[in-house]
């Protein structure tokens, strides 16, 4: 017991406010699959890619903005905002800021979804969205943070319980994330360039991409687990002090990990080796979590047997455990040479998403809907259906997935014994792993129709119960006179009686990682050498180097040659740190559909780049790439091409007045160069087309370190 009081309260729980994130959980859930098994299929069916706004460059990004925070989000806040009110015994602090929060939320997830396929994104992985909805996230954020921690305080429960305090570090480590990887300097209401450039901007983003996986995937999702699980089960947690080893070492070493997506890069070595030192550390905690829930079930696995829904939790532990393996293994410097931009992160990362977060997802809606409509589940047979359905989805989605990254691998790094690379074709390792992405399309369609399942079963259920909105609930109310009893003194309780302490607690935990990584990298000038020759863009390659980011690009080619042989044979000399310095955002890119471009520039006459871009298979016989007619047809917006300029030079790029004040006319006479290059190579086109822009940075591309030379 945690009071003495006689005093019994009567209350009751919001489940409107569950209901509707649960609704809301089903139907991105279903938009957000839908768009992926889309995007899966136009890497093999390039003609797929219908029209400017459906291209797998801009879909991409849809796609896993869907999935993370509006399928992912809202079944986080559907599972917080139910087990919360019963874990504190008290109903959300404010009905109100519950609205506004759902509201708030799906307006965001929308906005996403208009600005997206609009081409209006930032770049950055995980962080596409431009700064009027960053803002908007941090707002509804900070609504969120305040509706938990009023609950908490006026709870009638002293102990907070474990998902309590995975809640907890869960809020306050993504508003960090969120809002240093969010320094932007706006140009105009929908564009803006990164605070940061180049080096500085990537370790950046990935201390936010990563970590955006720790802290808004997995940590609220050890929450969700630590609260359902046992209830599903109807047993106690195996361990409790496992629990509190869990936590606090999983949020302290998950904070480090970043800079292992950035291994062999221009990043420095020191930071790298930090990534992979905390990486391999990772393992302790993460299988604790892992093991403290699957062996919750002890004793329990007859009902396991016969329970669907626990089914999918065990699924859910276990791809927990593989994904949490795998990422450190992935981590060391000689597995990382051969995965990293291969197809072999894709089943990695889906083996977590699919499986932990997924069947997460499907078991505590499955579990909720029922009890918050007094009823029982429409049809368990088509639980059991979805389940090997779903199972079925993981299994051929990610094997074909691995096969194909471990073909892709070693296929570019392949010589002859002649000593020249056996596939100096690019194109070659990418028309060999066809089959495998058609495979995997096929996975996720039946990932798909598992949850199309899901939802008919659960709208079934809702219509034929009712919803009780309001739940009668009742509690002893706490008081200041109460006396712990022996077995409430362990040093750990003080920790779990306050919040506030336990906020700070998690803070210092999350900042110490932090600070001893980005501090250096952009205090210590050495960290990031400049180079005499790198200058900045021309406004011409500028706009060009924007027309870049709102296609997409950079989802299937990377920006930097790594220090193998493979690479610097088939691309040029390996990528350097003062090479990026006027970079915002970075563009290294994380996976490699087709060749890496950071040494693109004057490898291929102007009319090349023009073909390729009008028909890629003219230029690549076999090329999966879609065509972009559209550049070749739309004038170049040149109306903020000076305050860009502005803007950069605001960020440190040494742009001067008379540069700036010239712009846009030196921005004319370099297109009616290139457009004098492309007649006299045999195409016509007019030097304020788009083409003649993105042709401009291509042809820019690596060339600085040649002129030094």
């Amino acid at each position: 017991m945690s009071t003495t009081s006689t005093h019994i309260e009567h209350f009751e729980y919001d489940n409107r406010i569950v209901r509707n994130f649960a609704v809301a959980t089903i139907i991105w859930g279903i938009v957000g699959m839908l768009v992926g098994v889309i995007v899966a299929s136009q890497l093999f069916k390039p003609e797929l890619n219908v029209t400017q706004y459906g291209t797998f460059g801009r879909l991409r990004p849809l796609h896993t903005n869907a999935v993370i925070f509006a399928f992912v989000g809202n079944a986080i806040f559907m599972g917080v905002y139910y087990s919360l009110q019963r874990l504190c015994k008290a109903r959300m602090f404010s009905d109100l800021l519950s609205k506004i929060h759902f509201w708030g939320w799906q307006l965001i997830i929308v906005a996403a979804a208009v600005t997206l396929p609009l081409g209006l994104t930032t770049s950055k992985e995980y962080a596409e969205l431009e700064w009027p909805i960053d803002i908007a996230i941090t707002l509804i954020w900070v609504v969120f943070g305040i509706n938990m921690f009023g609950t908490i305080i006026k709870r009638r429960e002293r102990h907070l319980y474990v998902a309590i305090w995975f809640y907890i570090a869960t809020f306050v480590t993504v508003a960090i994330l969120h809002i240093f990887n969010s320094f932007e300097l706006p140009v105009s209401f929908l564009k803006s360039y990164s605070w940061y450039a180049g080096v500085q901007d990537a370790l950046v983003q990935w201390w936010y991409g990563h970590n955006a996986v720790a802290f808004f995937l997995t940590t609220p999702f050890l929450g969700l687990m630590y609260y359902f699980l046992p209830k599903m089960a109807n047993r106690p947690v195996y361990s409790y002090k496992l629990s509190i080893l869990h936590f606090w070492a999983l949020i302290f070493i998950y904070i480090w990990a970043g800079p292992h997506h950035l291994l062999y890069t221009s990043l420095p070595d020191w930071a790298q080796s930090l990534g992979v030192v905390f990486s391999i550390m990772l393992i302790a905690p993460s299988w604790g979590g892992m093991i403290n829930g699957l062996l919750t079930l002890r004793g329990a696995w007859d009902k396991v047997r016969e329970d669907t829904i626990l089914k999918f939790m065990v699924v859910a532990v276990t791809g927990y455990g593989m994904a949490t393996f795998e990422g450190p293994m992935l981590s060391l410097k000689n597995v990382n040479a051969i995965a990293h931009f291969t197809d072999w992160i894709v089943a990695h990362v889906h083996v977590g998403a699919l499986a932990w977060n997924g069947f997460m997802s499907f078991a505590v809606l499955y579990w909720l809907i029922p009890r918050i409509y007094k009823t029982t589940i429409f049809s368990s047979r088509l639980i059991n259906v979805h389940f090997w359905i779903g199972t079925l989805g993981i299994l051929f989605y990610a094997v074909p997935m691995y096969i194909s990254g471990f073909t892709q691998g070693m296929m570019w790094k392949e010589f002859t014994p002649e000593g020249t690379l056996k596939y100096g074709n690019f194109l070659e390792t990418t028309l060999q792993v066809l089959p495998m992405h058609a495979m995997r399309a096929f996975g996720g369609l039946l990932y798909l129709t598992g949850a199309i399942i899901m939802a008919y079963n659960l709208f079934k259920t809702m219509a034929q119960g009712s919803l009780q909105a309001n739940e009668s609930a009742e509690a002893p109310a706490l008081t200041a006179d109460y006396v712990p009893s022996g077995s409430d003194t362990y040093w750990h309780r003080w920790f779990e009686r306050k919040p506030i302490p336990l906020l700070i607690g998690s803070l210092v935990m999350i900042l110490v990682g932090s600070l001893i990584e980005l501090v250096p990298t952009f205090m210590v000038k050495s960290n990031v050498p400049t180079i005499a020759s790198v200058q900045p863009y021309t406004p011409l390659e500028l706009e060009g180097r924007d027309l870049y980011i709102r296609e997409g690009c950079v989802g299937c080619h990377s920006q930097m040659v790594r220090p193998f042989r493979s690479e610097t044979e088939r691309y040029g000399e390996n990528s350097k740190a003062g090479e990026f310095v006027y970079d915002h955002p970075f563009l290294w890119g994380s996976k490699r559909t087709g060749p890496d471009l950071h040494r693109e520039g004057a490898k291929y006459p102007d009319s090349w780049h023009y073909h390729h871009m009008r028909e890629p298979s003219s230029m690549s016989p076999g090329s999966i790439m879609p065509n972009y007619a559209w550049l070749l047809e739309q004038k170049l917006d040149k109306s903020k091409t000076v305050d860009k300029l502005k803007a950069m030079r605001s960020l440190g790029v040494p742009y001067d007045d008379y540069a700036i004040m010239k712009a846009n006319k030196d921005l004319d006479e370099q297109a009616a160069t290139i457009s004098a290059n492309l007649a006299k190579e045999g195409v016509k086109v007019s030097p304020d087309k788009e083409i003649v822009a993105l042709i401009a940075y291509l042809q820019r591309l690596g060339t600085d370190i040649k002129k030094a030379q």
